[in-house]
């Protein structure tokens, strides 16, 4: 959430921030005009709130004084007086919390400022390559697609799946489901032995707050799976993300703890109510699926070189498997509503012939702190300032899984399994059908 304040004194350039991630100019004057117009309203209420409290506290003294002059009749006029005042404080502190809600729910719904050195573009195709590592190999012409690779193992059956739970879901057998654990395990164990994260275990169902304080709430309530709970309900989490970050809700951290470093392997959970035929084959777009995520919580002046640390803790993880990838720069239409910046990293998929991502690493500043309440406290300063918070996939372990089948198949159909996954493999040095 942006800070109210900030907008009150940068009108002109939270529009161009707006018109940068693909807003209409007019749409955009509009919205940051109904906030001024919210806030003012707000911040008027406040102040004949506070005189009118003002005015309650000395008519009170004047009372007593009337009292001790014998004036009853002034004393009576000032009782009736402020028994209105009182009347308009107790009404007013009612209209007070509708304003305040009011001014919430706007910001509630405004995106991130995109840096100054984020690219303006509208969509993917203005995305910049930063760097490309790994080189392609020519594409012979028996190279087949993941989900062809591995049902021909007999290890992939998205038809029962199907049966079970219906479309976007996948059952993986035998070495493949071995295999999937074992990538997910070493990332686990690269983040944690080499990278500094401390592995967590979280909650899997988390509340509507905690959802919002990640900015899934309000306004990707549609991505979302929820199941009732007690008098409310609870929200199966779409990435891990979503706990981890609010771990530091509702806290003052030292500074000298920053930064916090937190990964976790989890399934991960999305409707993808917005990719209606997309990636309808296979399992590149799952409401199911299992991620590796890394979650940074720094001060204000450490989040840029962060969010540098932490892309390479991602590219690291293609490395190591030898799999060759691409890291680009979002673009302003392209970048998720809570960021600032944000680097995908893209790995090379031969059966598609293309790149497709496998990790987002995002600093969002201090605009998911200001949804958790999350901030710091500089050592001998009373004041506290909010925290900021990073996020990123270390990485997508089913899309690595993807990545693996079609970057180490071989003609005959078998999989080699990479150097770095054997050990977690029992030794195995290829996958071949039963």
């Amino acid at each position: 959430m942006l800070d109210i304040k900030w907008i009150r004194e940068n009108p002109k350039a939270l529009v161009d921030a707006l018109v940068k991630r693909s807003w209409s100019s007019d749409e955009a004057q509009a919205t940051v005009d109904d906030l001024l117009l919210k806030d003012e309203q707000r911040r008027a209420h406040l102040g004949e709130l506070q005189v009118r409290q003002e005015r309650r506290n000395a008519a009170s003294k004047e009372i007593g004084n009337a009292m001790r002059g014998g004036d009853s009749v002034l004393a009576e006029q000032l009782k009736l007086e402020v028994a209105d005042i009182k009347s308009f404080i107790q009404n007013g502190e009612a209209r007070e919390r509708e304003l305040d809600k009011a001014l919430e729910d706007a910001l509630a719904v405004i995106p991130n400022v995109p840096f100054d050195d984020v690219p303006v573009g509208a969509d993917e195709n203005d995305n910049v390559e930063v760097r490309k590592v790994g080189a392609i190999k020519p594409r012979p012409n028996w190279v087949k697609e993941h989900f062809e690779i591995g049902e021909a193992l007999g290890l992939m059956d998205f038809e029962r799946a199907a049966k079970l739970s219906g479309s976007r879901f996948t059952v993986l057998k035998g070495k493949l489901a071995r295999l999937e654990r074992a990538i997910g395990q070493f990332m686990l164990d690269l983040h944690t032995t080499e990278h500094g994260y401390q592995e967590v275990i979280p909650p899997l169902l988390v509340r509507d707050e905690v959802l919002f304080g990640t900015n899934q709430l309000p306004k990707f309530e549609e991505d979302l799976f929820f199941v009732p709970h007690g008098d409310g309900r609870l929200g199966l989490i779409p990435t891990a993300e979503v706990p981890l970050t609010n771990l530091v809700r509702e806290e003052i951290l030292a500074q000298e703890k920053l930064p916090l470093r937190m990964t976790a392997l989890t399934p991960c959970f999305r409707s993808e109510a917005g990719s209606a035929g997309r990636d309808t084959r296979g399992m590149l777009r799952q409401h199911q699926f299992y991620k590796v995520e890394l979650v940074s919580i720094t001060d204000a002046d450490s989040s840029i070189a962060e969010h540098e640390r932490m892309t390479q803790c991602a590219e690291e993880v293609l490395k190591r498997l030898e799999l060759p990838f691409r890291t680009v720069t979002l673009c302003t239409g392209d970048m998720g509503f809570g960021a600032r910046k944000t680097y995908d990293i893209e790995v090379w998929l031969p059966g598609q012939n293309a790149y497709r991502e496998i990790s987002s690493c995002s600093v969002c500043g201090d605009f998911q702190a200001r949804r958790m309440d999350a901030r710091y406290r500089v050592k001998d300063e009373k004041s506290t300032r909010f925290v900021h918070t990073l996020n990123g996939s270390g990485t997508a372990v089913g899309r690595a899984l993807i990545a693996v089948l079609e970057n180490y198949q071989n003609e005959d159909g078998s999989v080699t399994i990479p150097e770095v996954l054997r050990p977690y493999m029992g030794g195995a040095a290829k996958i071949e059908a039963n």
